[in-house]
């Protein structure tokens, strides 16, 4: 039996002498060239692949769209329907408004008031039958008229009230307490014609004259019982 021969015994012969590196850059670049080559392939392959890939949309592809823009739609609906809750709004407080200032009026200027003028009263002229008195005796001849007693019974009433107090208004018995020009008991039964019976004169002589017009009818009626009693 022959051994085969070896097709190519000038080449391994040339690569058997060759030197270690020399062997490892020739498979290398081999492996490279190969490597190159299959990438060209996948690429054309890949480029006819996209060139006839259909750019029309797939039936699921539209459902899938279809069903998206309905929900979609569904939303917006479900917002539109929504009904918004009615916000709290605050109450407005009440505004203060300022009252206009009020432009004040000018016053007048004061006027002093007129004082009142006192109307004095001319006295009573004294009458001719009362100018021969003076003092408390010429009062009680001057309210004579009033009590409807005569001039005449000035005589009989100046000797009686002589005999009870000497015309003293603040005369005052000690003992039975009569007071006054007429001797009243008590003295405040003189009140009648005045709270100021204790110091005026006048009053005394009222409530006397009328005490004697009741008692005696006259102060000479009055005059003639204290004669006989030495009282009146």
């Amino acid at each position: 039996m022959s051994t085969p021969r070896d097709p190519l015994p000038g080449r391994h012969r040339e690569l058997r002498q060759r030197s270690g590196p020399a062997r490892l850059l020739a498979v290398h670049s081999r492996k490279i060239a190969i490597g190159v080559l299959c990438a060209a392939v996948l690429g054309a392959v890949g480029y006819g692949l996209a060139g006839n890939a259909d750019p029309t949309p797939t039936a699921t592809e539209l459902a899938a769209a279809r069903a998206a823009e309905a929900d979609a739609a569904s939303r917006d609906h479900s917002r539109l329907d929504a009904t918004p809750s009615p916000s709290a709004s605050a109450t407005p407080s009440p505004s203060v408004s300022a009252s206009p200032a009020t432009t004040p009026r000018a016053q007048p200027p004061a006027t002093a008031k007129p004082k009142p003028s006192v109307t004095r009263t001319a006295a009573a002229p004294t009458p001719s039958s009362c100018k021969g008195f003076s003092g408390n005796q010429l009062t009680a001849c001057k309210l004579l008229p009033s009590f409807g007693f005569a001039y005449s019974q000035m005589s009989p009433l100046v000797k009686l009230w002589q005999h009870e107090s000497g015309w003293n208004h603040k005369a005052e018995n000690s003992g039975s307490g009569a007071y006054g020009i007429p001797q009243a008991l008590p003295g405040s039964k003189m009140a009648k014609f005045g709270d100021d019976w204790k110091t005026n004169p006048a009053t005394q002589i009222k409530w006397g004259l009328d005490y004697i017009k009741n008692r005696y009818s006259t102060p000479a009626g009055a005059w003639s019982h204290f004669q006989d009693v030495s009282w009146y």
